[in-house]
């Protein structure tokens, strides 16, 4: 069981593929759920430090996501990645615990270097 692991959740399928090739070629372990049910059924199978999560998906949505996983599993750090985000989501975002929240498009680099610190604060 690898308590560093990063679970990517976002419904569009091609941008979180190619988020999880950048994540692997920068050392970090990922998952990928494309939406909000897969997303808290895999954390209920394996063990994540950290995950990365859209707010706008079909079904379960982001906030819906950050509730449960707040309440299930404080131990995992939520980066909050959108790109249809507003300050009221922000704000909202930050109450449920989020780790940050950040707009789309990011920096790869960026992103990779947050990942690391929220692994070391979740996984715990």
């Amino acid at each position: 069981m690898k308590k560093n692991l990063i679970l990517l959740v976002d419904d569009e399928r091609d941008f979180v593929n190619t988020l999880a090739e950048r994540m692997a070629i920068r050392g970090l372990e990922t998952r990928v759920a494309y939406d909000g049910e897969s997303a808290l059924q895999m954390i209920q199978d394996e063990t994540f430090a950290a995950m990365v999560l859209d707010l706008r998906m079909p079904g379960i949505d982001g906030l819906e996501v950050l509730r449960e996983v707040g309440r299930t599993h404080p131990q995992i750090s939520v980066i909050v990645l959108t790109g249809h985000g507003s300050e009221k989501d922000r704000e909202k975002c930050e109450s449920l615990g989020a780790f940050a929240y950040l707009n789309k498009p990011v920096n790869i680099k960026d992103l990779a270097s947050l990942l690391k610190k929220a692994q070391e604060a979740g996984g715990k």
